[in-house]
C-alpha cells in the first residue's frame, strides 16, 4: 500500500558576493538551483524557498534527488522537508 511520507534533502550550498553588493546562492548538485539577495541571509532565504519548490518539481517527474558530494558539515547547508510517495 502507498502512501504520503516526508523525506528530508540536505544539500551544500555556495554563496558568493557579487561587485554590486548583492549576494548570489545556489546548489551545484542541483543544476538551475539559484537564488540571490542584497545581504546573505537574503540569499540563502530565498534559496531555501526555492530549493524547496525545485526538489518538489523534481519529485513530481520521478527524477531521483542527487546528494551533495564530500563534506557539507563545514560549509552552509539548506535543509529541505518534503511529503513524498511511500511505498
Amino acid at each position: 500500500m502507498m502512501g504520503w511520507v516526508m523525506a528530508t534533502y540536505v544539500f551544500k550550498a555556495e554563496l558568493e558576493e557579487e561587485e554590486d553588493g548583492r549576494w548570489s546562492s545556489w546548489i551545484d548538485v542541483l543544476p538551475g538551483c539559484a537564488a540571490w539577495g542584497y545581504t546573505r541571509d537574503e540569499a540563502l532565504q530565498a534559496l531555501q524557498e526555492g530549493t524547496e519548490i525545485f526538489v518538489e518539481c523534481m519529485l513530481d517527474r520521478g527524477d531521483s534527488i542527487p546528494t551533495s558530494e564530500g563534506e557539507i558539515s563545514d560549509g552552509t547547508t539548506v535543509t529541505v522537508t518534503v511529503e513524498t510517495v511511500g511505498v
